[in-house]
């Protein structure tokens, strides 16, 4: 199972990469496994300012449709529209084109109480 180093994790199995004061978030190596082949990714949030660990959008499988959860609170920025076409890019890259949101943080020290990449690996064992 991929866990880079370089992102922190929430316990929802959301990653998160800061880029200043902002941030891409997208959906962990070992969430995009355990739902499966994922057909849709809905994010209609984009403009609005979330509270960490709202909802902010929906990610939908083969089998099943699952609410995704900002790990920090934050201005939503952007929607990756590349998974518009191909929302099978999260299974095949997840930590990388498969990129799900864009968010300007309200509170970058929130980053401080996510979980590291040795954390999430045994959260997730």
């Amino acid at each position: 199972m991929n866990i880079p180093e370089n992102l922190k994790y929430s316990n929802d199995h959301e990653w998160i990469r800061v880029e200043g004061d902002e941030a891409f978030i997208g959906i962990t190596d070992f969430a995009q496994g355990q739902l499966g082949d994922i057909v849709f990714v809905d994010v209609d949030t984009v403009g609005e300012t979330l509270e960490a660990n709202e909802v902010f959008g929906s990610i939908e499988a083969v089998k099943t449709v699952s609410d995704a959860f900002i790990p920090v609170g934050g201005e939503i920025l952007e929607f990756n529209e590349a998974l518009n076409d191909a929302p099978d890019t999260v299974n095949k890259d997840p930590y990388g084109e498969g990129w799900m949101i864009k968010i300007k943080m309200t509170d970058p020290s929130q980053v401080d109480a996510l979980l590291t990449a040795e954390q999430y690996a045994a959260l997730v064992g």
